[in-house]
């Protein structure tokens, strides 16, 4: 009887074994990426500011002390608004005496002109002589040019006078004082700066290898810091021909296809620069395995969620990211972490928490 029972036993616990082995691969959730083509090279991502194209410094084009400054940094200005006042009476004075200056040729003039009717008179009357008759002619043309020189010397100085009224040349928006009401100011010197809101540009410095090697396609996408929905595309405008001697950087100013109203002068800006090439996919730089000197990617397929593996084309490494040109396509779905531990076909689970 010991006998009958052996043999069934036996027979059970190699199924047993056998359901063992045949036990399926335990379904492993991955992190996974959505390959999508990319036509760029990114070339680097810089800060910068918006600014006015058009800036101008003004001073005044007489000397003095500043009594009034009217406007303060960030008004905005019409053409003909009147910035800052010096003192005006040394000016004031001027204009007085040259009217007096005036006044005193205009009454030479007329004793002149008198003077020469009187000769001209006797003159014609054969009891004048030629000489005299000469002489008050020449009086009067030197005492008319007298007058015109009083009158052009009252002209300058009422001119000087207006000098003492800083005003504006242009719309714009004041965006520095250099000067303060009370300091003494000489011709020329620096007071107020002022900027063109109509017309504005992004400015950024550029690392100087980079600013010198830029190629002719570079494309500049500009964005504002804090809401990257405002952007717009740029192009070079000007390249500051020398770096600074303290950061080795070559300021860039750069034309704006569009000014969205956000972008203020002043406004925060995101700058990327990118190179157009060709098409190319950039997955983690974790997605990639190396076997037997081969790279290679585990696809997922999507109908029956299995990875297996595909053999790709590497074009470029960039720190944690790769850039591959070839072996996959848009659309496919990668695995990008844990790529040591996936055998070909083993079923994985894509949490849309787990997606990168």
């Amino acid at each position: 009887m010991s006998r009958l029972w052996i043999a069934p036993l036996a027979a059970l616990l190699l199924m047993g074994c056998s359901e063992e082995k045949k036990a399926p691969e335990p379904v492993r959730p991955v992190l996974y990426v959505v390959v999508k083509p990319d036509m760029t090279q990114q070339l680097g991502r810089f800060a910068g500011n918006i600014e006015a194209r058009y800036e101008s410094t003004l001073g005044f084009r007489v000397p003095g002390r500043i009594v009034q400054r009217t406007y303060d940094m960030g008004a905005l200005v019409k053409k003909g608004d009147i910035l800052a006042s010096l003192d005006p009476t040394d000016q004031q004075n001027n204009v007085r005496a040259a009217q007096g200056d005036l006044a005193k040729a205009q009454a030479q003039l007329i004793n002149v002109q008198a003077s020469a009717r009187r000769q001209q008179e006797l003159f014609d009357k054969g009891v004048g002589a030629q000489a005299q008759l000469d002489t008050a002619q020449a009086d009067l043309k030197t005492s008319q040019a007298s007058v015109k020189q009083a009158a052009a010397a009252l002209s300058q100085a009422k001119d000087q006078l207006s000098y003492c009224n800083l005003r504006a040349d242009h719309d714009a928006v004041i965006t520095a004082w250099q000067a303060e009401a009370g300091q003494v100011v000489s011709v020329g010197e620096a007071v107020v700066t002022l900027a063109r809101p109509d017309i504005k540009e992004a400015v950024i410095d550029l690392p100087a290898p980079l600013a010198e090697t830029l190629p002719k396609d570079v494309v500049f996408f500009v964005a504002g810091q804090l809401d990257p929905n405002v952007n717009t595309r740029a192009h070079i405008r000007e390249i500051a021909p020398q770096a600074d001697s303290a950061t080795r950087t070559r300021r860039v100013r750069l034309t704006l296809d569009q000014t969205p109203p956000a972008f203020r002068l002043g406004s925060s800006i995101s700058v990327t620069v990118s190179n157009p090439i060709t098409q190319h996919f950039q997955l983690p730089l974790s997605a990639l395995q190396e076997v037997d000197g081969q790279t290679r990617v585990w696809v997922i397929d999507p109908q029956t969620l299995t990875a297996n593996t595909r053999d790709v084309t590497v074009w470029q490494r960039a720190g944690n990211t790769v850039l591959l040109s070839g072996g996959i396509s848009s659309g496919d779905t990668v695995v990008s972490a844990g790529v040591n531990s996936l055998k070909p076909g083993q079923k994985v689970r894509l949490d849309k928490e787990s997606s990168q």
